[in-house]
């Protein structure tokens, strides 16, 4: 495979793994600084040749971390695998990303080759000091035939491993680091040169412009997820003002009626008191619906398992009947079952509260590539075509909330209703 033919892969992964064109052409080596020299494509391009194991290797590592975002996983998840993807590029025994905070030391530090027990005994994180300050600031790569031997060497704790040949880069975003990729004792092997060459640091240069974009991605999905939180409560907060702060404002109203009533209007004083039994136990359905909303999904037994127990509180706590049935378990990625979960809820949610349903059904069911979540009610239906005042245009049912969830994990939502015939919520998601 020539450079050309390789430069090309790594910028079409990024394009359709991770939305790279939005930094715009050719972001996947210029968003970490300034553009990667074309070297590098070159030296890689040489070691990408036709049936060369090391060659698919370099592919392999270089993509991982940024198809690591895809996954949705956390920051830190992210910072393992670059850091776990670097150690198996360059073949080293020691591989370490330092994530510096604003107060001379790391906000993370993720570490490979080193074991738990080993790294507890290392004591706290590494402050920034000796070489690591001079790289970052420096913030250039730095490749060193032994470490110790450099006058900004200060030693490490007794239970540090001992490192010898070091290569570090930066990760940057612009003309900010978001990391260092430090990695230490390359794996002797025969017909190699001991240490680092200038192709290993050519290399680890082009894949710390690929890390700073997955690093950059996750981070902008965890505070997507922030804002889904933030948006959520603000929402429960507008189902208190709205629903349960009006009915509490109108009990008290008609209490104080009856009150006023009770010596010389005995019949109306009944009436009154009788108003202000009906809208205590509105509030009290409120409050429960929202404290409901409020408990957080506990899926640690699984989608099936707690959709079952959740049906079940609701059966009890509500005149409705609420069932669940499933025909077998459905295997689906944590992510996935927390969004079926979340559209469940809200689906329930509106079927207990606005349509006046006798009867409602949860069903979940495994087909061949796909499962399929229905939440199905025999209430008064609506007319889902009409745009009527409430959150997203849909009467405060949640349903644009439903869809953004669903479309999160690539799952299709559908809601058939008719005024007085009922409500079929339905989902569908790959396996």
């Amino acid at each position: 495979m020539s450079a050309a033919a390789y430069r090309q892969v790594t910028e079409r992964r990024g394009r359709n793994d991770i939305g790279m064109d939005r930094y715009g052409p050719g972001a996947g080596i210029e968003h970490g600084g300034e553009r990667a020299d074309e070297r590098v494509g070159e030296r890689v391009g040489e070691r990408v040749g036709e049936g060369d194991d090391e060659g698919t290797a370099v592919l392999h590592a270089v993509s991982s971390a940024v198809l690591a975002v895809t996954r949705h996983l956390s920051v830190h998840e992210v910072l393992q695998v670059i850091v776990r993807a670097a150690a198996r590029l360059l073949d080293v025994r020691y591989a370490a990303l330092g994530v510096p905070d604003e107060e001379g030391s790391f906000a993370e530090f993720v570490v490979e080759g080193v074991s738990d027990e080993d790294w507890e005994a290392i004591g706290p994180l590494p402050r920034q000091h000796g070489m690591l300050a001079a790289m970052l600031r420096d913030n250039v790569p730095m490749r060193l035939d032994d470490i110790r031997r450099e006058p900004e060497f200060e030693g490490w704790p007794v239970a540090h491993p001992v490192l010898k040949d070091f290569l570090g880069v930066p990760i940057r975003d612009g003309s900010d680091v978001l990391g260092i990729l430090f990695l230490a004792n390359k794996n002797r092997r025969e017909g190699r040169p001991r240490g680092f060459t200038a192709d290993d640091e050519e290399l680890l240069t082009l894949f710390a412009a690929h890390a700073a974009i997955a690093m950059t991605n996750a981070r902008l999905y965890e505070r997507n997820r922030e804002l889904t939180v933030v948006a959520e409560r603000a929402r429960l907060a507008r189902e208190l003002h709205d629903a349960v702060a009006q009915k509490l404002f109108s009990l008290r109203l008609t209490a104080r009626a009856a009150a006023a009533l009770a010596e010389r209007d005995p019949a109306r004083t009944a009436r009154e008191l009788d108003q202000v039994e009906r809208l205590a136990a509105e509030a009290i359905a409120e409050l429960r619906a929202v404290i409901f909303e409020l408990r957080p999904a506990d899926l640690a037994d699984g989608l099936v398992a707690s959709l079952r127990k959740h049906v079940e509180v609701l059966d009890r706590a509500y005149e409705t009947e609420v069932r669940f049935t499933a025909d077998r378990p459905v295997e689906l990625t944590e992510e996935q079952e927390a969004v079926l979960f979340r559209i469940a809820q809200e689906a329930l949610h509106n079927a207990l509260r606005h349509a006046s349903a006798r009867t409602v059904e949860v069903r979940l069911r495994a087909l061949e590539r796909t499962a399929v979540l229905e939440v199905a009610d025999d209430g008064s239906g609506f007319d889902v075509t009409a745009t009527v005042p409430g959150a997203g245009g849909d009467g405060g049912l949640g349903l644009s909330s439903m869809r953004e969830r669903a479309e999160s994990v690539g799952a299709a939502l559908s809601v058939d209703a008719s005024p007085g015939v009922g409500t079929v919520v339905r989902l569908e998601v790959a396996l």
